[in-house]
């Protein structure tokens, strides 16, 4: 999504995550909408495009950084910087563990898709869901051990963003 520093400091703010969480589930009513209402789905898809894509920067930059949402964006962050500042092994395998999890899910999610199957897509998405979680949890330990890794590091943690 190409966000700017900016940005990801009002993605960590926790109404960010939660509501990207609750809106996950409208986004997949926006995908099935059209197998329901036909070609007006096509505007609850834009809908969701438009959420997801303003959720990360409506929020205000949060002021502390104790929240479990606001670590495991930062998390995240250290996660996706790690070609330069390299991450303990047992944290990437745990991601791509629960990154794969998640893709699985979505490929079910797309095969229940073309089934028409409303159940199968249904659960699978949720599944998803479940999976990302899980890997958002974990970056919340990998923020535990990298937040002193480096100065910005230690800025962000700070929540001097």
């Amino acid at each position: 999504m190409a966000m700017s520093d900016a940005a990801w400091a009002k993605h960590a703010n926790p109404w960010s995550v939660y509501s990207r969480v609750i809106g996950g589930s409208l986004v997949f009513v926006a995908l099935w909408s059209p197998f329901w209402i036909g070609y007006w789905g096509v505007l609850a898809i834009l809908a969701a495009v438009l959420w997801v894509r303003i959720n990360p920067r409506m929020f205000a930059a949060p002021k502390h950084t104790d929240t479990w949402a606001t670590q495991g964006v930062l998390g995240e962050r250290a996660f996706m910087n790690r070609a330069a500042v390299p991450i303990p092994m047992h944290h990437r395998f745990a991601a791509s563990v629960t990154s794969g999890l998640a893709g699985f899910f979505m490929l079910i999610v797309v095969a229940a898709f073309l089934m028409h199957d409303f159940w199968l897509a249904f659960t699978a998405w949720h599944a998803a869901t479940l999976a990302k979680l899980w890997f958002c949890d974990r970056m919340v330990w990998l923020w535990a051990d990298m937040k002193a890794a480096t100065d910005q590091y230690r800025a962000w943690d700070a929540a001097d963003w």
